[in-house]
């Protein structure tokens, strides 16, 4: 038989498993498309709004949205890897300490 039909008898869990072992590339990039679309929509409907953009606000809120997600999938053996947790974690940082450096011209 060359094609093992899918069993999705014990839960979303292990359907979500296979399809990471098979493309292992889907949680990056599912995670980076999270943090970018929170990051550029944020700031571009923030400057149609006000005319200005607060990037660091925004990325430190797309970090810790990707960072909950990244989180979630950590629970479950075999989604995330450790590596990728470590990059979201640091990212996370980086954009906190981006934040808390920044001043911008309407806070001076």
């Amino acid at each position: 038989m060359l094609y093992d039909l899918p069993n999705a008898t014990s839960g979303i869990d292990t359907i979500v498993v296979q399809i990471v072992n098979i493309v292992p590339s889907i949680i990056p990039l599912f995670l980076a498309f999270i943090y970018f679309t929170i990051l550029l929509g944020g700031s571009s409907i923030q400057k149609a709004r006000t005319g200005s953009s607060d990037f660091p606000m925004w990325s430190v809120i797309g970090s810790m949205v990707t960072l909950m997600v990244a989180l979630i999938m950590s629970t479950i053996t075999g989604i995330i890897q450790l590596d990728y947790l470590v990059i979201v974690v640091v990212v996370t940082i980086f954009s906190g300490v981006w934040l808390f450096l920044d001043k911008r011209q309407s806070e001076v």
